[in-house]
């Protein structure tokens, strides 16, 4: 047996875990950036905790609230000048997937000078500047994960960061900050939780230590989806197990990285302006569908979810889901040749060829 394991972010879960830890935000520096979006974290109580643990401790602090979804190389360069000419010397992010990924990647440029080659090389001369996550959906897991996921459009895709250096050094999980999410946000980061799950428990990374954390985070999101399928809101036990659940999940991925799901994904948001965990939700039965035959893993995700077989998974998503978007032989060209030319194809199991991503395409969505 061979494995190697590295987590170190400090992670605190719990209700008002900032308030109950307030000494370790107040001692991480003397002026940090929040990062957020427009208007969620505002709503939901997360800034407000925030800025009250930080004003009981007299810490100044500046506000980037411009981060939008998918966020962009522009926006996360504009940012880091902001973090620069105000004097601050670390960051908070708050809120989904968005803003904590444009905090990792703030991070990055405020301490290196460096064009957008060096950005996403995932090696940097000047260590990034430390951060805090608050998530506030439960998810994408990047409080827990080395990753930070940027709309380039100069490659007209998204492109990744990876690197050690951009772990969080604290990450506060509380789940009362997802309790305002509605419904279609709630499935959809689920989705994309269990996408994480679900592949790095079959990537040809994973490991031994890791694939208990994907198959607690499988079984446990099986069972909330299933509850989300039947058009049940969420009790607050499930918005715990929810973001425990997307936490483990982004310690797997943050171990396996993502395999062809993500890479076929994230041209879907791009050019069509699909939400990344829907878009992985609608190529997920496909992508399990494909590997079924040759991984033995594929049922053991099956039993874990409490489902009779692989056809009771694809009705689970169809009722998620919902009505499928469109597709052209066009677009199923296109977003083939940008996906097969991603590095997380090679953690596939068996590597998908051309045309077996295209026809993952036109099973998943509805080809017209």
């Amino acid at each position: 047996m061979e494995f190697m394991f590295y987590m170190p972010t400090r992670l605190i879960f719990g209700r008002d875990c900032i308030i109950k830890n307030r000494e370790l935000l107040e001692k991480t520096g003397k002026k940090p950036l929040i990062v957020t979006g427009r208007k969620s974290s505002s709503m939901n109580g997360s800034l407000d905790d925030i800025t009250r643990v930080l004003g009981h401790a007299n810490i100044p602090y500046s506000h980037f609230d411009r981060v939008e979804s998918n966020p962009s190389v522009e926006t996360v360069r504009e940012a880091a000048e902001i973090f620069r000419s105000e004097g601050c010397d670390y960051i908070i992010g708050i809120g989904g997937g968005s803003p904590l990924d444009a905090a990792k990647a703030i991070a990055v440029l405020a301490s290196n000078e460096i064009d957008d080659n060096d950005l996403f090389s995932g090696k940097y001369r000047n260590r990034p500047a430390k951060i805090i996550a608050v998530p506030t959906t439960s998810g994408t897991g990047s409080e827990a994960t080395p990753y930070s996921i940027l709309t380039y459009n100069k490659i007209h895709n998204k492109k990744s960061i990876a690197s050690e250096q951009i772990y969080p050094e604290i990450s506060f999980l509380d789940p009362k900050y997802t309790e305002t999410l509605p419904a279609t946000t709630t499935i959809n980061t689920a989705i994309d939780a269990l996408s994480h799950s679900v592949e790095g428990y079959l990537s040809l990374r994973a490991t031994d230590i890791i694939s208990p954390f994907a198959l607690e985070s499988i079984e446990i999101l099986g069972g909330c989806l299933h509850r989300l399928s039947l058009g049940e809101s969420p009790s607050r036990l499930d918005r715990d197990r929810l973001m425990y659940a997307s936490m483990l999940a982004g310690i797997v991925i943050s171990h396996t990285s993502t395999t062809s799901v993500h890479a076929m994904g994230y041209p879907l948001t791009y050019h069509k302006n699909i939400d990344h965990g829907r878009a992985n939700g609608l190529l997920l039965f496909q992508y399990i569908n494909f590997l079924e035959r040759t991984h033995p893993r594929v049922q053991e995700i099956i039993k874990k979810m409490e489902l009779e077989d692989l056809s009771g998974f694809e009705n689970l998503m169809n009722k998620l889901l919902g009505k499928k978007e469109e597709i052209t032989e066009e677009e199923v060209a296109l977003y083939s040749e940008t996906a097969i030319s991603a590095k997380n194809i090679s953690n596939t199991d068996p590597h998908p060829d051309l045309e077996q991503i295209r026809n993952i395409y036109r099973g998943s969505l509805r080809v017209v």
